[in-house]
């Protein structure tokens, strides 16, 4: 049997950054994910983007992989939010924070190659694909892991990154509240004919927020945007199943003008939403991360980088515990600091996103009122206009130190 400090289950983005972040820090780590590269490096494995914020930059950066990212990434440097019909638009502009970028739009593609070259390489770290962990053995000083392959290895902590569906989680007995949204968000890529000068547009809409992201241009030269256009029930349907011309007139209309002409670059998906927040995140030498223990609305984008937070914390909280001279990593305190670092932070955010999306995503009366002034007071106050930029960036409240600052570069 095969003994390591730390065991990884799932090796998604995130479960694949805390891998790297770990063995880097010296942790003899191992990290089963039941895919094989073959399917999760396929184009059209997963076809979304995500909005890497300021700070999460800086923990990729630590990971050893932003230096290949960035050359793929588009800097937002402006964020545009508008309601309805309405003409008022409120502007986050990257001027106002000392000209730092509001984040940076990744092809989740390009996110997850990166992430399996560096693992390929990384010292400390042994990376299983394509088998699946079948049981965990909880003893008194480490946990027995059998895998669907024969394999058994041991590890004194086991870090559940598993996804909303975690088996890990299930073994814990650890439950989970939320619902579904009754939202589908159709995401897709367009071209259009006017450059988008880094700028994120955020259209609230009485149906679901549409989300315009900037990306790179293409090798055509042709100007590029990510779309995640959320719609309730049955009504994205349509959308994903109309002829080509017909949902680019759509994509336009939304556009109001602002691009020019508008193509679809590809395919369109649809992915349900719902909120999936667990109870707990710890239980004897084990302990649930990402989207294992936070699932959460995509409309400020947010998910990938709280799920980024989560493996910042952890491996801050190991090498300080390792600094005061423990070297059990399933000490009972190190779980406990690890929940009451992470859990209220990731709670408080999906409830700001369940909030955000339930006051925007509606045409009522008192609801479009209520919106439309606080979106002006906001403007008008620069502290706390500020504030919500600066909570964008990711950088401000409860974070890790590796989340507001960067000690290695690559």
């Amino acid at each position: 049997m095969q003994n390591y400090d730390i065991a990884i289950i799932g090796g998604g983005l995130a479960g694949l950054t805390q891998s790297i972040l770990l063995a880097q820090e010296g942790f003899n780590t191992i990290c089963i994910d039941r895919e094989e590269p073959a399917s999760q490096l396929d184009k059209s494995y997963d076809t979304r983007t995500t909005a890497i914020s300021w700070g999460s930059r800086n923990v990729l950066r630590r990971a050893g992989i932003w230096a290949v990212m960035e050359a793929k990434s588009c800097a937002i440097r402006d964020i545009k939010i508008m309601d309805g019909g309405s003409p008022f638009v409120l502007s986050f502009l990257s001027q106002d924070v000392e000209d730092r970028e509001f984040g940076w739009i990744v092809d989740n593609h390009d996110l997850r190659v990166a992430l399996h070259q560096k693992a390929s390489h990384q010292e400390n770290l042994t990376h299983v694909t394509g088998d699946a962990v079948i049981m965990f053995h909880v003893k008194q000083t480490h946990v027995v892991l059998n895998t669907a392959s024969g394999t058994e290895v041991s590890a004194t902590l086991v870090l559940g990154c598993d996804g909303r569906g975690s088996k890990t989680r299930e073994f814990m007995n650890i439950g989970t509240w939320g619902h579904n949204y009754g939202q589908t968000a159709i995401v897709c890529v367009v071209t259009h004919e006017k450059p988008h000068n880094h700028t994120a547009v955020e259209h609230f809409l009485p149906d679901g927020p549409f989300a315009s992201l900037p990306m790179m241009d293409d090798a055509k030269g042709q100007h590029r945007s990510a779309i995640v256009w959320s719609i309730h029930g049955g009504h994205a349907q349509p959308y994903l199943n109309c002829a080509e011309d017909v949902f680019n007139q759509h994509i336009k209309g939304l556009y109001q003008g602002r691009f020019g002409e508008a193509k679809l670059l590809g395919k369109r998906a649809g992915w349900p939403l719902s909120i999936k927040m667990a109870y707990s995140y710890v239980a004897p030498r084990m302990a649930i991360m990402a989207e294992a223990a936070h699932g959460i609305h995509p409309i400020a984008g947010q998910g990938l980088n709280i799920s980024l937070r989560d493996c910042a914390a952890m491996t801050e909280i190991l090498c300080k515990a390792r600094d005061n001279g423990i070297t059990d990593w399933g000490h009972a305190d190190i779980l406990q600091e690890y929940q009451r670092n992470r859990r209220m932070d990731n709670t408080m955010m999906g409830l700001a996103m369940e909030g955000f999306n339930g006051l925007f995503s509606n045409n009522h009366p008192i609801s479009k009122g209520a919106r439309r002034f606080g979106l002006r007071v906001i403007n008008k106050l620069p502290r706390f206009k500020r504030f919500f930029m600066t909570q964008a960036m990711g950088t401000v409240g409860h974070v890790p130190e590796m989340v507001k600052h960067h000690k290695k570069q690559g």
